[in-house]
């Protein structure tokens, strides 16, 4: 394999170390999303690898690569997610000692997944770029080989693999949508993918918090930074190598918003009963938030991993629920008088409403003494049914009204 370069030959040779590794992920054609999205959608489920993510593929590819020396000594990588368990997955299957730097905040979830696989864990730094210097310094006293999540042509041959078994199904596509952080998946799509079919057009996407790629392949100043739901793809600044492989073969880089990335990730558990991560969930969401851009197109997403935080994803499904009107806040004027609030409770268990929560105040709402407001989260299917809950209170002698949602846009 070339050292500072990365060819589609390089890919196949991947392809071969992988044989029987990795999974071959479906390709699958989803009716309802090409419906909603007015494109014919298909869906590269990356999520279904063992570790829920296409990190594996460049990870073994590296790892197979050390001469008997380096593997001996071991190597060292710096994650807080699907990186550091692909390295620790497949030092394990080689006999590979294997250190993985995380900083100190990482989930308890992710350090455990990682340290299930028999690699060591160092929990050094508040942020990434403290916890990559701590690297440094061990992997100078060790002597161990880094490996880096994606500036690496082995882990981008690796990553290519993904193009080169959406190129093996033979599937009518003409455009795909790839998530960006570091490029290294991006990069060795492109170079598999335009290789044999330069006219699949391939679009790069990434959230508008974290614009790296975007920004390098126009000469512009790196901004990235702030909180996404997407940390998958939240990378400041991407390699050297990989930028210039973006700037040769990528199509296009779009940007998409936080509250569609959210949307997405809702979408694909409700359709296509999916789990994915903001990283993996984020070219659907090119889709939303560019429908004209794709618009009548035959368009393959990659959906990059799964591993989404459980608490995360039920906050992500209960705002989308709030988006849509399924779930409202509503204040009801009751009598302060015994049975009133099974009384309530009742009259919207009639209108088949479900109660999620109730806040039942006395003290500090501006009401007359012999009266209170008890403010309910109810679930609907829809605002027109939430209307009509209110209206049946209403008749019924109480008082009651809609509370307005602060906006999650």
């Amino acid at each position: 394999m070339k050292i500072m370069a990365v060819s589609y030959h390089d890919i196949v040779r991947a392809a071969g170390l992988l044989e029987g590794i990795v999974a071959k992920t479906p390709l699958v054609k989803s009716l309802t999303l090409s419906n909603i999205c007015q494109a014919e959608v298909y869906l590269k489920l990356e999520n279904q690898q063992y570790t829920a993510s296409f990190k594996e593929r460049g990870a073994y590819v590296k790892l197979a690569s050390l001469t008997p020396q380096e593997r001996e000594k071991g190597v060292i990588a710096v994650s807080a997610g699907n990186h550091a368990q692909g390295v620790a997955y497949n030092a394990k299957r080689l006999g590979i000692p294997a250190t993985i730097v995380m900083p100190k905040n990482t989930p308890f979830t992710k350090v455990h997944h990682t340290r299930s696989h028999g690699a060591e864990v160092v929990l050094i730094g508040n942020v990434f770029a403290e916890s990559l210097e701590a690297a440094g310094k061990i992997q100078q006293e060790r002597g161990l080989t880094f490996v880096h999540p994606f500036d690496d042509p082995y882990i981008i041959a690796g990553q290519g693999t993904v193009g080169l078994e959406i190129l093996n199904e033979n599937a009518d596509i003409d455009t795909i949508v790839v998530p960006i952080g570091g490029g290294g998946l991006a990069s060795g799509i492109s170079t598999a993918i335009k290789a044999r079919r330069p006219d699949i057009e391939i679009i790069g996407v990434e959230t508008k918090l974290y614009p790296s790629m975007l920004e390098g392949m126009t000469d512009q100043e790196f901004t990235g930074g702030g909180v996404t739901i997407a940390e998958g793809i939240a990378v400041k600044q991407p390699g050297g190598l990989t930028l210039e492989i973006c700037k040769e073969k990528l199509d296009d880089v779009v940007l998409v918003e936080e509250s569609s990335i959210e949307r997405a990730i809702q979408m694909l558990i409700e359709i296509e009963k999916s789990v994915v991560e903001g990283a993996g969930a984020a070219p659907l969401a090119a889709l939303l938030d560019h429908p004209e851009r794709f618009k009548g197109k035959k368009v393959c997403l990659i959906i990059s991993g799964g591993n989404i935080d459980t608490r995360l994803l039920a906050q992500v499904l209960m705002r989308g629920m709030a988006r849509q009107g399924r779930l409202v806040r509503v204040r009801i004027e009751i009598p302060d008088v015994p049975g009133a609030l099974a009384t309530i409770s009742t009259l919207i268990g009639e209108e088949e409403a479900n109660i999620i929560e109730v806040y039942h105040q006395r003290h500090f709402y501006d009401v007359p003494a012999k009266q209170t407001d008890v403010d309910m989260v109810l679930e609907v299917r829809d605002t027109v049914h939430a209307e009509q809950v209110i209206a049946r209170l209403i008749n019924a002698g109480f008082g009651g009204r809609l509370l307005g949602n602060t906006s999650l846009d």
